[in-house]
C-alpha cells in the first residue's frame, strides 16, 4: 500500500515539474528559439529587378513582425528603390518613408526621396529632403547639387509669383481705358508684362545702336495701334498682345 501511495506521489511530482517548466520557458526563464527572417531574397530579387520575386520576398520581410529592425530597414531600402526604378513613385516614397522612420541617419535615401518629390511636382517637400541630406552628410555630392538647383528654381518661381498679375506699368497712374482693362485681368497684365521683358532682351541683343533704336521704335507703334484700337469693334486686344510677343519671340516662341 506504501509503495503504491509513493509511485503515485512521484508520478504526481513529475508531472508537475514537467509543468512548472514549460511554464518558465514560457514566460522567459529559457530563451525560447527566435526564427530568424531571412532578408537576402528580397535584396536578391530587388537587386536582379525581378518585381515579381521581390513583389512577395520582400513582402514576407517587411510585413513579418519577428524581423530585425535593420533587417527592416534593408528591405524597405530595397524595394522602394525598385519601386522608384519601376516609376512607381508613390510606393516608393512611402517605403523610403518608413524606412527613414526606423533610421534617420541615411542620407542617400533622404536624397532619393527628395528626387522622387520632384517627379511629382513637390518642389518644397524635394528641398526639405535634400536639406536633410546636407544636415547628415554635408559633403553629399547629389544632395549638394539637387539642393542648389532646387533653391535657385524655388527663387525664380517665387519672383515670378510676386509679379504675377502685374503689368509693367503702375497700374495706380494708369489712365487709358486699356490699360485700366490690361490691370483689371491677370492674363493680360501677364502678357503686358512678358511684352515688355521680351522686347527689353530685343534691345539688349541688338547687334547695334540703329537695329536697338529700330527695335524700340516698332515697340512704340505697337502701343499706339493698341490704344487707338481698344474698344474698337472687332479689336481682339489678347490676340493683338500675343501676336506682338510672339514676334519678339520668334516664330517657335
Amino acid at each position: 500500500m506504501r509503495s503504491q501511495n509513493l509511485i503515485r506521489l512521484s508520478g504526481a511530482v513529475a508531472l508537475c515539474a514537467l509543468s512548472l517548466g514549460a511554464a518558465h520557458a514560457a514566460t522567459g526563464g529559457e530563451p525560447a528559439a527566435v526564427v530568424q527572417v531571412d532578408v537576402a531574397p528580397c535584396l536578391a530579387a530587388a537587386a536582379a529587378d525581378d518585381m515579381d520575386k521581390a513583389g512577395s520576398a520582400c513582402a514576407s520581410v517587411i510585413d513579418n513582425e519577428k524581423t530585425a529592425k535593420a533587417d527592416l530597414v534593408k528591405a524597405l531600402v530595397a524595394r522602394g528603390a525598385l519601386y522608384a526604378r519601376h516609376d512607381q513613385v508613390d510606393r516608393a516614397i512611402a517605403d523610403d518613408s518608413r524606412a527613414l522612420q526606423l533610421d534617420p541617419t541615411l542620407a542617400d535615401l533622404f536624397n532619393a526621396r527628395g528626387e522622387l518629390w520632384l517627379k511629382k511636382g513637390d518642389k518644397p517637400k524635394a528641398v526639405q529632403d535634400f536639406g536633410a541630406a546636407l544636415k547628415i552628410d554635408p559633403n553629399h555630392e547629389k544632395a549638394k547639387a539637387n539642393h542648389k538647383a532646387m533653391a535657385r528654381e524655388l527663387e525664380r518661381i517665387g519672383a515670378q509669383m510676386a509679379v504675377a498679375g502685374k503689368p509693367s506699368f503702375n497700374c495706380r497712374s494708369a489712365a487709358r481705358a486699356v490699360e485700366k482693362a490690361i490691370c483689371a485681368n491677370r492674363e493680360l497684365a501677364d502678357l503686358d508684362r512678358e511684352i515688355f521683358a521680351s522686347n527689353a532682351r530685343a534691345i539688349r541683343e541688338a547687334r547695334n545702336p540703329a537695329e536697338a533704336k529700330a527695335l524700340q521704335r516698332e515697340q512704340d507703334e505697337f502701343i499706339v495701334r493698341r490704344n487707338a484700337g481698344f474698344g474698337r469693334p472687332g479689336y481682339d486686344l489678347k490676340k493683338a498682345m500675343q501676336d506682338r510677343l510672339q514676334r519678339l519671340n520668334g516664330v517657335d516662341g
